[in-house]
């Protein structure tokens, strides 16, 4: 064991110095995928190595390749950082190796769990009743709504569809928005139900509620329909309490997918946003994201628990499973063996408290105001989205001006954020969600844009 202490010491110390380091490296790396393929390539080794040595030598080889990513000015794809306390947690997950699939397999994976997944329940305002799970993402979360989804408005037409499969049962009909997340539509194809009734959307991406009452006028076959809270570029969210009215009446499953939007609820000067969440009969979330805890973590909630177990629980002999006194795991992700991701989840939440996560969440939004404020000066800026939230989504005069600048600050080091496009033209999105972005991460990274703005530019 001394030498497992020694290579954890020295893992500790690498650890901390990337950590310590972020301010004063480029953001993202200047290395070519040769270069890593050429440092960290090589035979397949024939025996084994000291395991200090292998960790000294992972960290010089592929260092170098390595983003910035838990910075304060890494603004790309809505990716939070890893809050002390949930970092810390998650090298503990690891150490403690815990199989969270039975309450068997890990007790204490299986019981923070359920205080962790009560806490981001009540967090989020979502009904008491409501079950979770902990799954890899939000991908994995909008695919385990929907099978439950799926299963359920199938049951409910008289088609068991754990039993008899998809094949000749009812047509299931999802509606969605027109700017429907990818990972929704992509979790509809894995599951069998295709693609979705598409109905239009406001110029901030907002699902129109006439177009989806008029496309639910006949909803004679089981039908679902998939809201958005916090639409990836502008983060708009949908008219929640309509849709849900509109929904109900119908005699429709609704499904809010909210990747990021659904943390607004956490802050009592946002939460007005997801008002009408609440009605929802399931929803996705990453913590991720918001919550700051290290990747991998999603969570998927669902109002109807017995759905939620029988499409996603499964039982087998061998397996030790308890009664409904103790939770487990299997019964409500579609994850066997897995990660026991609550630890992190419970972890950055005692570690911020309800007052700490709305201030995350309202801080960082208020610096999404404040990158729109300041970057309105640059010639040609233009402003696409009301920023409701913590995206920003802009362009400059012409596709060409839009990617020219967008690369030289991705360049720079100083920050880095995703291009998209919005309406068929090329456009930037900033991204904040990152525990650790200050004030000074904001002047650095408007400088970069101000900088690429003017380069080659008479001096002004």
């Amino acid at each position: 064991m001394n030498e497992t202490r020694r290579v954890l010491r020295r893992t500790a110390d690498h650890a901390a110095d990337f950590l310590e380091t972020l301010g004063e490296r480029p953001v993202y790396p200047d290395v070519g995928v040769d270069d890593l393929r050429e440092a960290l390539a090589g035979p397949l080794p024939d025996g084994p190595s000291d395991a200090a040595v292998v960790v000294d030598e992972l960290v010089a080889r592929a260092g170098p390749g390595v983003v910035a990513i838990p910075g304060g000015r890494y603004f790309g794809f809505v990716i939070g950082g890893a809050l002390p306390a949930a970092l810390a947690a998650d090298w503990l997950t690891s150490t403690w190796d815990q199989n969270a699939g039975l309450y068997v397999a890990g007790p204490s994976a299986s019981v923070v769990e359920e205080v962790a997944g009560a806490w981001v329940r009540e967090l989020l305002r979502l009904p008491p009743e409501a079950s979770f799970a902990f799954v890899t993402g939000c991908q994995l979360a909008n695919f385990t709504a929907l099978a439950i989804a799926r299963q359920h408005v199938l049951d409910q037409a008289g088609w068991d569809v754990n039993a008899e499969g998809l094949a000749g049962c009812p047509r299931v009909r999802v509606v969605c928005g027109a700017k429907v997340h990818v990972t929704v539509t992509r979790a509809l194809r894995l599951l069998g139900l295709g693609a979705p009734q598409l109905v239009e959307a406001d110029d901030q991406g907002r699902m129109a509620v006439d177009s989806l009452r008029s496309a639910l006028r006949d909803a004679s076959s089981p039908t679902i329909v998939c809201a958005q809270a916090g639409e990836v570029n502008t983060g708009a969210f949908d008219p929640l309490p309509e849709i849900a009215a509109v929904a109900r009446d119908a005699g429709a499953w609704l499904h809010v997918d909210g990747a990021f939007g659904l943390w607004a609820a956490a802050s009592p000067k946002l939460a007005h946003l997801v008002a009408g969440a609440e009605a929802a009969d399931s929803w996705a979330t990453d913590a991720h994201k918001w919550l700051n805890v290290p990747y991998d973590c999603g969570i998927v909630l669902c109002r109807h628990p017995d759905s939620h177990r029988r499409a996603i629980g499964a039982q087998a002999e061998y397996l030790i499973q308890s009664d409904d006194a103790v939770r487990d795991q299997v019964d409500w992700t579609p994850e066997f063996s897995r990660r026991a991701r609550g630890f992190t989840v419970y972890a950055a939440v005692r570690s911020l408290g309800r007052r700490g996560i709305a201030e995350l969440v309202e801080r960082t939004c208020a610096h999404a105001r404040r990158f729109a404020n300041d970057l309105a000066a640059l010639p040609g800026f233009e402003l696409l989205n009301d920023v409701v939230l913590n995206q920003v989504l802009f362009r400059f005069e012409s596709d060409e001006r839009t990617d020219e600048v967008l690369r030289r600050v991705q360049e720079s080091g100083d920050a880095w954020l995703s291009g998209t496009t919005w309406d068929g033209r090329r456009a930037i999105r900033i991204s904040v969600s990152n525990w650790q972005t200050s004030d000074e991460d904001v002047a650095r990274t408007v400088a970069a844009f101000e900088a690429a703005c003017y380069a080659g530019a008479p001096a002004r």
